[in-house]
């Protein structure tokens, strides 16, 4: 692990609970949060091969995918700010020769790595169209939650040009919208193959959900059992 790295007066190094994981975070952007985490332990990951992650923030994800695999890691994120913190954050941990993050704009990723390139694609992209709700006057917070950068179509377009003929793609999203992404997902040939919802408790219904297609894949989708985050009775944390 590099200790030569400079660490901003806002920013702090935060521990991701995992094999001595470290990640560089700001109070003034947009930090991750537990649907990141959840997404890389549900996703299915290739041993070896490539990966890679759009909308990837201050790479948590790629960072979180590493120890689980010895694929080839691509990041992608359009936010400058935060794509310098996860090259950091990368350098910190000693993985620059797994993990390469790119600041790139999703839209234009197939014309840089080329079509069908990668075994799994990963993204947690906004959640919210613009029209719904008030977007954040802090552009990072806005990037992540509202539709500002890319939407839903974009992610899946990108996402369907990347991934090779019968790999992955794994998303997390609001599970209010889950219609629109199985919607949307066949629509550009994303087969949705598996699905998991995620509940605060049991007896609340689920705020997220977790969904991973095949391109091109057969149609047959498999419910996971229900991820509940905290016991029915806990106080909130």
């Amino acid at each position: 692990m590099s200790s030569n790295i400079v660490i901003n007066d806002d920013e702090r190094i935060d521990d991701l609970m995992t094999d001595g994981l470290k990640i560089i975070q700001s109070v003034d952007v947009f930090r991750f949060g537990i649907d990141a985490v959840l997404l890389s332990k549900f996703c299915s990951v290739p041993k070896h091969g490539k990966i890679l992650d759009l909308c990837s923030g201050n790479g948590v994800i790629p960072l979180l995918l590493s120890q689980r695999t010895k694929a080839e890691i691509k990041a992608v994120e359009i936010q400058e700010r935060l794509a310098e913190m996860a090259i950091r954050s990368i350098r910190l941990n000693g993985l620059d020769e797994q993990i390469e993050m790119i600041h790139l704009d999703l839209k234009e990723a197939s014309a840089y790595f080329g079509i069908g390139q990668f075994d799994l694609v990963t993204v947690n992209p906004p959640y919210l169209p613009i029209d719904w709700g008030q977007i954040s006057e802090n552009q990072h917070v806005a990037f992540a939650r509202h539709e500002v950068g890319c939407t839903l179509d974009d992610v899946l377009v990108a996402a369907s040009k990347l991934v090779t003929n019968g790999g992955k793609f794994a998303m997390v999203y609001r599970a209010t919208r889950l219609v629109d992404a199985i919607e949307k997902m066949r629509a550009y040939r994303l087969e949705p193959k598996r699905i998991q919802f995620v509940h605060g408790r049991i007896d609340l219904e689920p705020q997220m959900v977790l969904i991973e297609g095949i391109r091109n894949g057969k149609p047959e989708l498999r419910i996971m059992p229900p991820l509940i985050i905290q016991e029915a009775g806990e106080p909130n944390a």
